[in-house]
């Protein structure tokens, strides 16, 4: 782009300065006559016209520089980038081989036993698609959680849904309760939301990262483990174990999380990546970090690139330096902290059974928002509270939530059998410490459940009401197990109730 902005300019300037030439030269012409014309052929001799155009050029860059752009800007500090700063970071050649060899040997008699790394299949499409969607379902569940977390998680998910076609079938429902306590459930969506992508354009699984980059969910790190993994692009993979493997490779001290940091780790891996076997390579790195080159305990004497480790090096030099210094430790953002009041709010029916007791108890749950924090996902009503508050002060907020949203108002429209406060405990959430208080409210319905919920909104809050039979079974969050955990425990240590509410008063009838 300079050289041809230059181009321009210069012969815009060339023209410019020539016209002016005739012009002066037709002006002398006119007022000398004949003697002028000798005189302007004497001091203006034809001259050769690369020297004209050099010599303006040199003129025009020294008086009227030419600002570069925003994009030459950014393509010139890239390259001064990549010049001052990843030539430290590369390997030679014959030690790229080295360690290309050394960690396929490694892999191929150390790596784990694990049910996404099944042999490779010689049936050609059906097979890689086979293989690229198990290899996409792993790494989405690896992200954030432990492998022998996610090992069941993955059988069960490959049992219910074995192609990306009985995926692309499911509901957002079915997937969240399949995915229950793994966390993170954007993933889950964003899995179900990709496949039916895939499915609905018709072209088949993407088989290159610029394709796959395409797909809702898939960052470059999903991208590169699909395409190399599953269809032998030789582009490399980087997560959290790769970052730490080559900055102790190559001995940088710098912040792992750091996005310079990080985009030259992609470029080192890219030049070690394997170009016969990316696949293999790429896990072999990664396994590298999960399993010999880990954050506090690394096994130097075992690694297959200790050779070629100039933090080992540097260490056995220096006593001062560690292994482990080697990234540095990046600062951990502060979590803030939050409160929640939840309301596990029972529901009895009209009937009684021989023994006196109500049948048809259901529970009240409500679906999250779409968007954000565990967006639509079922839990008990709650309401987030600003600070630490009292028992009052969280009923009356719960009361106000109840009344505004269900019309659950003990004064007109039902009976309170029961409420009490069951307990407290702490969430921890990525960046929020949620104190979570639980209360039990068990309610008898004057109208029925069907007359009263009946005429609430449920497209302005999405809502139904279950037995313990099918919460129980329900794919719920870590957190609303855990309330609902807590309130069968406190029924079954300190409540033998009968659930018959008194049409003067809420009455508890504990028996003998």
């Amino acid at each position: 782009m300079v050289g041809t902005l230059g181009f321009a300019v210069d012969f815009e300037f060339e023209t410019a300065a020539a016209a002016a030439s005739k012009v002066k030269s037709r002006f002398r012409i006119s007022s000398m006559g004949g003697e002028g014309k000798k005189k302007t052929k004497r001091k203006q001799p034809k001259q050769n016209k690369n020297a004209v155009v050099v010599e303006r050029r040199r003129r025009l860059v020294r008086e009227q520089p030419q600002p570069p752009s925003p994009a030459e800007k950014q393509m010139e500090e890239e390259e001064e980038e990549d010049i001052e700063d990843i030539i430290p970071w590369r390997f030679s050649g014959d030690e790229t081989q080295r360690i290309r060899e050394s960690l396929l040997e490694w892999y191929d008699l150390n790596k784990r036993d694990l049910p996404w790394r099944s042999k490779k299949l010689e049936s050609p499409s059906e097979a890689e698609e086979e293989r690229a969607y198990g290899v996409w379902v792993s790494e989405i569940m690896l992200q954030q959680t432990r492998v022998q977390t996610v090992i069941d998680y993955y059988n069960r998910w490959m049992r219910k849904w074995p192609t990306i076609h009985h995926l692309s079938q499911a509901s957002l429902e079915e997937v969240n309760e399949m995915w229950a306590g793994l966390g993170y459930y954007r993933r889950a969506r964003f899995l179900l939301e990709g496949a039916k992508m895939i499915v609905t354009e018709g072209g088949g699984f993407p088989k290159t990262v610029s394709a796959l980059r395409k797909i809702r969910g898939i960052g470059d790190y999903t991208a590169g483990a699909i395409a190399s993994i599953a269809f032998e692009e030789v582009v490399p993979v980087v997560d959290g174990n790769v970052i730490r493997v080559i900055a102790r490779l190559r001995a940088i001290a710098a912040n792992p999380k750091d996005k310079v940091m990080v985009k030259k780790v992609w470029k080192v891996a890219a030049q070690l990546v394997d170009p016969i076997r990316p696949g293999d390579f790429n896990q072999a790195l990664m396994e590298l970090g999960a399993t010999v080159c880990t954050p506090l305990n690394p096994s130097c004497s075992s690694c297959p690139a200790s050779g070629h480790c100039r933090a080992l090096s540097i260490s056995r030099h220096d006593s001062a330096v560690q292994v482990t210094d080697f990234p540095v430790k990046g600062i951990k953002v502060k979590q803030r902290h939050g409160f929640s009041a939840v309301c596990v709010v029972e529901l009895l029916g009209g009937q009684k059974t021989s023994e006196g007791s109500q049948t048809d108890s259901r529970y009240l749950l409500v679906k999250r928002p779409e968007k954000g924090l565990l967006a639509g996902l079922w839990e008990f009503p709650s309401v987030l509270l600003d600070e630490e508050a009292d028992l009052a002060s969280r009923r009356e907020a719960i009361d106000c939530f109840l009344k505004n949203s269900f019309g659950l108002d003990p004064k007109r429209t039902c009976d309170v059998v029961l409420r009490k406060d069951v307990g407290e405990f702490v969430h921890i959430f990525t960046h929020i410490r949620l104190k979570v208080y639980v209360e039990l409210f068990v309610l008898h319905l004057k109208g029925g459940k069907n007359d009263l919920l009946g005429k609430q909104d449920k497209e302005i809050m999405p809502w139904k009401c279950v037995d313990s039979e099918l919460l129980s079974s329900m794919g719920l969050t870590s957190a609303v197990r855990k309330v609902y955990t807590m309130v069968q425990k406190f029924k079954l240590e300190n409540l033998s109730i009968n659930f018959t509410p008194s049409k003067k008063r809420s009455r508890i009838t504990r028996t003998k």
